[in-house]
Formats: structure tokens, C-alpha cells, sequence
């Protein structure tokens, strides 16, 4: 197991460099298909519709992918199917890319100790292409749903029901709470519940005023900046500090800024995947701090989005991308003050660092 798991850093960097390219192509075209339609929503019929379909298809492989080539990682072509089955079993159960990259370790754990039973000649051949994906199918599908799955879902009543009783008493406080949320897990069940916490709030429309009330703006704008500012701050740090990220990571950056313009967050999961320990938290406090300073300030957002899209309706625009900046700014500068260069981590999968952990950096 220790052998396996020492190998932990260079498996995750070979899940994210195949889950790139479905981030950048998906994410893409989601975001254009979003911006061209000047609604702040995702077009839902016209060929903008069929655009964003295909971008969302692409997304939605990202954790499979990303599962699946950390089991590959791990163990070889006999963690594909278990790898990627477990990626989309926790895209299903709302688990996010941090359930993908769990699935993943499961999968070539699993794998690895099924491939250590000795079986008759006559079966051998049966192993790789059979008795390997099939039981380690069942067991990661069955830890995922039955141990993962139900906890997760009964964690996320308990995390919306706690949002509703905290309500509005202070704004900026539940700002900085719901912050943290988005972009703990970009996209993932953390943020779904946080988004859909203020999406239910601004359709709660006014019955004299036929609008949403002026909390459920403050709510929804905080939401909307600290949506888009995981990948607006990844991508700045690839411009301030180019030496801490890899080629590989500056060509999201690239395209993080287009997500994060019109509230994709997912444009910050390729650095998360990566390097959870140094982005999580630089991505946490920056949209923390934005999504407070936007509700404290007065910004406004009528749109059940987020990202720069929602300026053109926002109230308070300024604010509201005064805001987003700051939080990016902290991100950025944060993320750059937690990571290393990539040359001192190369150093260290190379053991010159650490001569315990006998790692070699290498993108499979």
C-alpha cells in the first residue's frame, strides 16, 4: 500500500493532464454559447443551445477522465473501467472532482490487490479482460454508492437546511459562508448547494414589487462574484508567477479567464486536481472575501449566474467587478505564496528532495 499510494502525486498529475483538454474544449464552448446568447443562462434552444450542449457533454467527462487515468496511473490499463465507471458514479452522486480523484485512488487500489490473486493457467488470460474490470467495477461502484454516496447526500440536506435557518440576519457573514462554499469544490456538491441556496432565494419574487427582494440581490451577487473569481485568480497567478505552474497548467490559465468571465468554475478544477492543498484554500479565501465585500458594498444580481456576464443587469456593476478583482487578486497572490516552482517539485518526484519518496514526475 505504501509503495502505491507514494506515487499519489505523480498518478493525480497524469489523471489531470488527460482531464485538461475535456476542461478546456467543454468549458469553451460553454462559455461562448452562454456569452453569445446575452442571457446570462445557458441557451436553451437554437444552435447556441446545441453548442452548449456539446460543452456540457465535455464537462461532464472531466471527472470520469480525470478518475480514470489516476487508476492508470496506479496500475495500468486494468484501472480504465474501474477508474472511470467510479469518475462518473461520483459526477452522479454530486461528489465533484474531489470524489473523481477518491474513486481514481479506489480504483487502482482495488485493482491492484485484485491483480495479486493467482488463478489456474487456464484463467490467466481471463484476468486483464474480464475478472479484473468486472470485480473491481463492482467494488468501486459499490463503495462509491453505499459508503460515499448516502453520507454525502444526507450531509447536503444538513448543509442546505443549516443555510435557510442562518438567514439574512448577517449578510456579510452568510457572504463570506457562502463564498467558501462555491469554491471549496468548484461545482461540486458543496457549491451546488450554496448556488442553489441563493438561486431559490432570488426566485422568491416580491409580491408588491413583483421583483426579488433587496437581500436575495445582495445574496446572489455575492454568489455571482465569488462564481467566477477559482478560475479569474488561477489564471492571473499563471501571468504574476509562470515558474510555479506547468505548461500544461499556464494553457488553462488561458482559458480559465474566458470561464470565469461568464461564471464557469470549473476553469480553476485543473489547478485544484493538481495541487488541492495549495489552491483549495488560496481559491476559498479570495471568494470569501469577494463574495462579502460585493454584498457589504451594495452590488446587486437579479441572475441566477454568476461571472462578469451578469454586469450588464447587475446593480452596483462597479462594485460588483470591483469586488470580483479584489477576490481574484487575493486568490492569485495566495495560491502563489502556498505553491512551490515546478522545478522543486520535479526535484522532489526525482527523490533529490526526499530520498523516502522515490518519485519520478512523468506525464503518461
Amino acid at each position: 500500500m505504501i509503495e502505491l499510494l507514494k506515487d499519489t502525486r505523480k498518478s493525480m498529475m497524469t489523471g489531470v493532464s488527460y482531464m485538461i483538454p475535456f476542461v478546456v474544449a467543454g468549458g469553451v464552448m460553454l462559455a461562448l454559447s452562454v456569452l453569445l446568447s446575452g442571457k446570462a443562462a445557458v441557451p436553451s434552444n437554437g444552435y447556441l443551445a446545441d453548442v452548449a450542449k456539446v460543452g456540457i457533454a465535455g464537462l461532464s467527462l472531466m471527472v470520469p477522465i480525470l478518475s480514470g487515468y489516476i487508476a492508470f496511473a496506479m496500475v495500468d490499463r486494468s484501472g480504465l473501467a474501474p477508474g472511470i465507471i467510479g469518475g462518473l458514479i461520483a459526477s452522479q452522486i454530486g461528489a465533484g472532482f474531489l470524489g473523481g480523484i477518491l474513486s481514481g485512488l479506489i480504483a487502482g487500489i482495488v485493482v491492484y490487490y485484485l491483480k495479486k490473486i493467482q488463478l489456474p493457467k487456464s484463467f490467466k488470460s481471463l484476468m486483464p479482460i474480464f475478472i479484473i474490470p468486472l470485480l473491481g467495477t463492482f467494488i468501486v461502484g459499490g463503495i462509491m454508492y453505499w459508503v460515499i454516496g448516502k453520507p454525502m447526500a444526507a450531509a447536503m440536506t444538513g448543509m442546505t437546511a443549516w443555510l435557510e435557518s442562518l438567514g439574512s440576519g448577517n449578510l456579510v457573514l452568510l457572504g463570506l459562508i457562502l463564498g467558501a462554499m462555491i469554491a471549496s469544490d468548484m461545482g461540486g456538491p458543496i457549491n451546488k448547494v450554496a448556488f442553489g441556496f441563493g438561486s431559490a432565494m432570488v426566485g422568491t419574487i416580491n409580491s408588491s414589487t413583483g421583483l426579488p427582494s433587496g437581500t436575495a440581490l445582495s445574496i446572489m451577487a455575492g454568489i455571482g462574484v465569488a462564481i467566477c473569481i477559482p478560475p479569474l485568480g488561477m489564471a492571473l497567478a499563471t501571468f504574476l508567477a509562470p515558474k510555479k505552474f506547468t505548461e500544461e497548467e499556464k494553457t488553462s490559465g488561458k482559458a480559465a479567464i474566458v470561464m470565469g468571465m461568464v461564471g464557469i468554475t470549473e476553469g480553476a478544477i485543473p489547478f485544484a486536481a493538481a495541487d488541492p492543498l495549495a489552491c483549495i484554500p488560496a481559491n476559498i479565501v479570495g471568494s470569501s472575501i469577494g463574495a462579502a465585500l460585493a454584498i457589504w458594498l451594495g452590488a446587486g444580481n437579479p441572475a441566477p449566474w454568476g461571472g462578469w456576464i451578469v454586469v450588464p443587469v447587475s446593480h452596483q456593476p462597479f462594485i460588483y467587478i470591483l469586488s470580483s478583482l479584489i477576490g481574484a487578486v487575493i486568490t492569485a497572490v495566495t495560491v502563489i505564496l502556498l505553491k512551490r516552482t515546478v522545478k522543486e517539485l520535479t526535484l522532489e518526484d526525482n527523490g533529490v528532495e526526499e530520498d523516502d519518496f522515490d518519485l519520478e514526475f512523468e506525464i503518461l
